[in-house]
């Protein structure tokens, strides 16, 4: 069990945010979430979420902004390479791209260092996160994992939604996206910032297409290809680098930060981080896909975890990749 005490946290432009909980409990194990999303989604031998994916490279170039909020050394001047995988919810490898279910769509980014410097975030295509803890999580896979075709209505996922709004929330207001490319991001749990001076700012990671966002109906999503996100993304990057404008969301005086499953309000400052550019596809054989891990605390001196969940989920990640060794 994690403790966190009380406490507001004020940014150099008067930003502020609040912790939820005075105590962080964890009932379950990270290995005990892993089971859970193989029970909820099925194992196939890949990853226990967002299987199928594209590996594509690129470079991020920092805003000079950036260093007024934080040290971490990837937001200073000098640009950083990146590997970054766009991907569809679920565990399914072969889940066809035109399937709501493929909702919410994932995108992670590893910035590279000429030294060899890592530095990973991982963000999707929904502003928030399902539940507000991996416990309620790993319940939510349980109950999904006992909604088959023969489970008697209301189902255990029924009910589960019905007393969690915010997981309803999710499961219904997803955006079908007309590409990857054109798709909004965010990653839903917390960050403090720290700058030169000292001081400390709570932020969450916005991704923000340059080309805008563009979306689709159910029907003209089910009418695409089973790999038509997948083709796009190929395709454009052979024509010119796509981009997104990365911003830090500060939190406003009352935003909660230790629960991702409240999104703080669009009204909220942004400071612009800088710019990804994504240039070329990857490898992706088979042993590149099942090395590559993206580690949500693995962050530099300048950034520290915020939210109990992403140490957490740092834990669950190395579980689930050697699972698909």
């Amino acid at each position: 069990m994690n403790t966190i005490e009380e406490k507001t946290g004020v940014c150099p432009l008067g930003h502020h945010g609040t912790f939820s909980q005075s105590e962080f409990h964890e009932i379950y194990t990270p290995q005990q979430l892993v089971e859970a999303q193989h029970k909820g989604f099925g194992f196939h031998g890949g990853r226990a979420v967002h299987a199928k994916g594209i590996i594509l490279e690129g470079t991020f170039t920092p805003d000079p902004q950036a260093s007024a909020l934080t040290t971490a050394r990837h937001l200073q001047k000098e640009g950083s390479d990146i590997l970054v995988r766009f991907s569809n919810f679920t565990s399914l490898l072969d889940i066809p791209d035109n399937l709501k279910d493929a909702n919410a769509r994932g995108f992670a980014i590893k910035f590279i260092g000429a030294d060899g410097f890592t530095t990973d975030i991982v963000a999707h295509s929904f502003n928030g996160f399902p539940v507000k803890n991996t416990d309620e999580f790993r319940d939510f896979l349980m109950a999904l994992a006992a909604s088959g075709p023969d489970a008697p209505s209301p189902t255990p996922v029924d009910q589960y939604l019905d007393t969690h709004p915010a997981t309803k929330t999710f499961a219904t207001t997803q955006k079908n996206p007309a590409s990857y490319a054109t798709l909004k991001y965010f990653a839903a749990n917390s960050f403090n910032f720290t700058n030169a001076a000292g001081i400390s700012t709570y932020i969450r990671y916005q991704f923000i297409p340059q080309e805008g966002e563009h979306l689709l109906t159910d029907e003209e999503m089910a009418a695409k290809s089973s790999s038509y996100l997948q083709d796009d993304i190929i395709a454009r990057i052979a024509a010119k680098p796509v981009k997104f404008d990365m911003y830090a969301q500060l939190a406003g005086q009352n935003d909660v930060i230790d629960d991702p499953s409240v999104a703080w309000p669009d009204t909220r400052e942004r400071i612009l981080l800088g710019v990804l550019e994504i240039k070329k596809r990857s490898s992706n054989t088979p042993e590149q896909d099942k090395a590559l891990i993206f580690i949500p605390n693995n962050v530099p001196v300048g950034i520290e975890t915020a939210d109990p969940m992403l140490d957490f989920r740092a834990k669950a990640y190395p579980i689930s990749q050697k699972g698909r060794q």
